[in-house]
């Protein structure tokens, strides 16, 4: 075995070319590496088990995304509607370019599982989302209660939007369409839809009707 450092991309090439040929995990760390001439300490730098391994994949293609992105001059320019629709377009086109190793790891029977391995990723969307500064309803922030109120507000939009990403995702794996341009309108429709609930009279109500309690049972009682 060699003694040279081996680094993460490496290690997510060989996982991705043992699992795509044989449709289930290596048996342990230490034959993957050996079979694969890696160090296995190389292996625990970078990841703790498979499970954490397999995690790191849709990162990975999300972060490739950013950085086609990025080399776009006039992205910064867009609005927050048309960067988000850039964003799933330009990771739905990653994903589509590694659908077999993608459906590979979220294909789970277990849904928890398939959520599990999504967590970084979803880390990574939220703090997209909220560079996007979508949560732009405004209410009347006259105390500390509801200064909370406009916290909550912004989660919960993030939230949405990340609902409706795996909703997305779930119908690109479904999608039989040829070049999946049936995942391509439900993109188009669902950044619309979600823009439109956000931006108009159904959230606007909820929140009203949401300072309206915090205003006769918590600030009344106190």
């Amino acid at each position: 075995m060699e003694n040279s450092s081996t680094d993460k991309k490496t290690i997510l090439k060989k996982y991705s070319e043992f699992v795509l040929r044989h449709n289930h995990p290596p048996k342990n760390v230490y034959l993957f590496c050996e079979d694969n001439d890696l160090i296995e300490n190389d292996f625990y730098i970078f990841f703790a088990n498979f499970q954490e391994l397999e995690k790191e994949y849709l990162v990975y293609f999300f972060e490739e995304s950013l950085f086609l992105l990025a080399d776009d001059a006039n992205f910064s320019e867009m609005s927050s509607k048309t960067k988000l629709l850039s964003l799933y377009y330009t990771y739905f086109e990653q994903l589509t370019l590694n659908r077999s190793l993608v459906k590979y790891i979220l294909d789970a029977k277990n849904r928890m599982e398939s959520l599990k391995k999504l967590s970084k990723l979803r880390v990574m969307f939220l703090n997209f989302v909220k560079t996007l500064d979508v949560a732009s309803i405004s209410i009347n922030l006259d105390n500390a209660g509801l200064q909370k109120l406009e916290k909550y507000k912004n989660k919960g939009v993030e939230e949405l939007f990340w609902n409706n990403f795996l909703l997305t995702l779930k119908f690109w794996m479904d999608d039989t369409s040829s070049s999946f341009e049936k995942t391509d309108i439900f993109i188009e429709k669902s950044v619309e839809a979600s823009f439109e609930f956000v931006n108009t009279k159904p959230l606007e109500k909820l929140l009203d009707f949401g300072k309206f309690i915090w205003k006769e049972k918590v600030v009344k009682n106190y």
